[in-house]
């Protein structure tokens, strides 16, 4: 690719990298890494004409998830569900209400690597039926903070509105 001067690297990474399950943490903390890595890639190998993305799959229904084996009948075992029931759940997690199918995925991936997207690098591409949330009603961040205004004085947004580094406004109150 770098001596051609053009390529696409697409990875494959999770849901998981930025929606965190308790239960596989080891996974989704070598999802967020790997996300993360390509981050870092794409403005690597960019100005040599490479670009690199993610694409981050939600459940699928693949094996994975439904076959002998899979998460589904996992959790079945040790919960004591029914396999089909625990598949059920997950669905319903998703705004969509089902899991993505795996033509899916191959389609984005196919979009991602077209021309098409010639001008998209460093992205990643959530394909996960909604499952992860766009907006949280309750950040520690998002809500009314309190500022001693003797320590406010001589901080750069003194006197300016702040804003968290997700971009959203923060409603500061002065203590007087």
């Amino acid at each position: 690719m770098l001596a051609a001067g053009h390529g696409v690297i697409i990875t494959i990474c999770s849901a998981n990298a930025h929606l965190p399950d308790p239960t596989a943490m080891d996974y989704s903390a070598a999802k967020a890494a790997l996300a993360n890595f390509c981050k870092a890639l794409s403005k690597e190998a960019g100005p040599q004409g490479i670009r690199a993305n993610t694409v981050s799959p939600g459940p699928v229904s693949t094996d994975l998830w439904l076959g002998q084996g899979g998460v589904a009948a996992t959790v079945s075992a040790a919960t004591g569900a029914k396999p089909d029931d625990v598949a059920s759940q997950a669905a319903h997690q998703m705004v969509t209400g089902r899991f993505t199918k795996p033509g899916e995925v191959a389609d984005l991936v196919v979009f991602v690597a077209s021309d098409l997207a010639a001008n998209v690098t460093g992205a990643d591409f959530a394909i996960d039926g909604g499952l992860i949330p766009t907006w949280q009603a309750e950040l520690p961040w998002a809500g009314i903070m309190q500022f001693d205004p003797n320590r406010m004085s001589g901080l750069p947004c003194a006197g300016r509105p702040v804003t968290c580094p997700s971009g959203l406004p923060v409603v500061a109150r002065l203590n007087s």
